[in-house]
């Protein structure tokens, strides 16, 4: 079997365009996964698949937020035809400056319906893809704490809490670890699933995270940091999972009497501390169904449900699908694109 579907007649040319203070944990993480494509395609005698070149606005090097400096190849202005183009961006959000950047943007989204072309952001680098106006009408993502100020700002950009999201030829992630699972995406939509199999075993991993896997929000984030008796209890959810503690249990050990945490939740999490637990997990059920090899029984024992009719039942109650269903839908990559005469599809 050949490693690589459908393969584009060169090297795919993608510029990663830095920002100052951008992660250099999403960029390294968006590089290893190119580079390690490269390396299997060339250990299974395939040519080079992409050619990485790293820009910034004015060709000089960029001090990321770690305070490391990153020598460029070039300025945008002097960059050469591109295939894609990935914004790398983090804090502060880019609201206003960098007008070069927009208005170079603008000039390479026109040639978005071209084959092959696309574009990306890594943190808030969505939000300098807004302002080019490359994301209206598109579904987007950055991380969960500027989800907000994109939504209000660009109210045609439909704004999610995924970790990443790839919507026609637009691709945009939360940075960190999710922009080494975006480009993991793109290796698997542009050359098919062999060498995503290939990369994971690699990076030793059994499955990436995929774009419907919503970002993790921090408690103190939603219920603000005036709440410490809910918070501790949602943490001595979290740290039983396998083995599940009774309500008043909890609201013993975190200090108030079962109504009074009975109303914390209602107030501040619209739920009941049962109904929260089994739902965490709920969750956690999912995520080893997914990213792991444990058989079912073992996945329902993890997550403290005792029998094998009881956990299928309440998993499919809460997300519609049984365990055994959702295994088996676990999908590591989209089948390859279509022809080169096909019309415009997304990345």
């Amino acid at each position: 079997m050949t490693l690589i579907a459908l393969p584009p007649a060169e090297p795919e040319r993608i510029a990663f365009v830095l920002l100052p203070q951008c992660s250099l944990m999403a960029l390294g993480g968006a590089l290893d996964a190119l580079a390690h494509a490269n390396q299997a395609s060339r250990s299974a005698g395939e040519r080079l698949l992409y050619d990485v070149l790293l820009a910034s606005t004015d060709g000089r090097p960029v001090t990321t937020g770690s305070g490391a400096s990153v020598a460029v190849d070039f300025a945008i202005a002097d960059l050469p035809r591109l295939d894609g183009v990935v914004v790398v961006s983090d804090t502060p959000v880019p609201q206003s400056g960098f007008d070069p950047l927009v208005d170079w943007l603008q000039a390479f989204g026109q040639g978005l319906s071209a084959e092959r072309r696309w574009v990306g952001g890594i943190g808030t680098g969505a939000y300098l893809l807004a302002r080019a106006g490359l994301l209206r009408g598109h579904r987007a993502t950055l991380h969960w704490a500027y989800a907000p100020l994109l939504a209000r700002a660009f109210s045609e950009t439909v704004v999610s809490s995924n970790v990443f999201e790839s919507d026609r030829r637009r691709l945009t992630c939360a940075s960190g670890h999710a922009a080494f699972d975006m480009m993991l995406h793109r290796v698997g939509e542009t050359h098919g699933p062999t060498i995503v199999e290939q990369l994971l075993a690699s990076f030793s991993l059994e499955k990436p995270r995929g774009p419907n896997e919503p970002q993790r929000v921090p408690l103190s984030a939603r219920i603000g940091g005036g709440q410490p008796k809910l918070t501790e209890a949602v943490a001595l959810m979290e740290a039983n999972i396998e083995e599940p503690l009774a309500t008043e249990d909890i609201a013993r050990l975190v200090g108030v009497s079962r109504r009074q945490l009975e109303r914390l939740f209602k107030l501040y999490l619209d739920s009941l501390p049962s109904r929260y637990y089994i739902e965490m997990r709920l969750t956690r059920a999912r995520q080893l169904l997914q990213q792991t090899s444990q058989s079912i029984l073992q996945v329902g024992l993890a997550c403290g449900f005792s029998s094998g009719p009881h956990f299928s039942n309440a998993y499919r109650a809460h997300f519609g699908v049984t365990p055994r269903e959702q295994r088996s839908q676990r999908v590591i990559v989209a089948m390859p694109a279509p022809a080169p005469d096909s019309k415009e599809l997304a990345p």
